[in-house]
């Protein structure tokens, strides 16, 4: 079976996201001031052939944790569906 992962890697609450402060100023500059606290972080697809979805979401967390987030800086979160 096939499936498709959507990952998000965040950086965590309690650290400084320096393009997210860059960004919150330059909404004031825009004069979109009611937008704050702007956070970035990335949006990850992948594809997973498993035979099952819990094998599927196994196979995105092994991936999120050991290379597509930092975990001493990033959380992450995904959905799992299948294609």
């Amino acid at each position: 079976m096939k499936f498709i992962a959507h990952i998000n890697v965040m950086p965590m609450k309690a650290l400084l996201d320096p393009q997210g402060k860059a960004v919150t100023a330059t909404m004031k500059n825009l004069n979109l001031t009611e937008i704050e606290n702007v956070r970035i972080g990335k949006h990850i697809t992948l594809e997973i052939e498993a035979s099952d979805k819990t094998a599927a979401e196994e196979k995105v967390k092994t991936a999120c944790e050991r290379i597509l987030a930092n975990l001493v800086m990033e959380t992450f979160e995904f959905t799992v569906k299948e294609i």
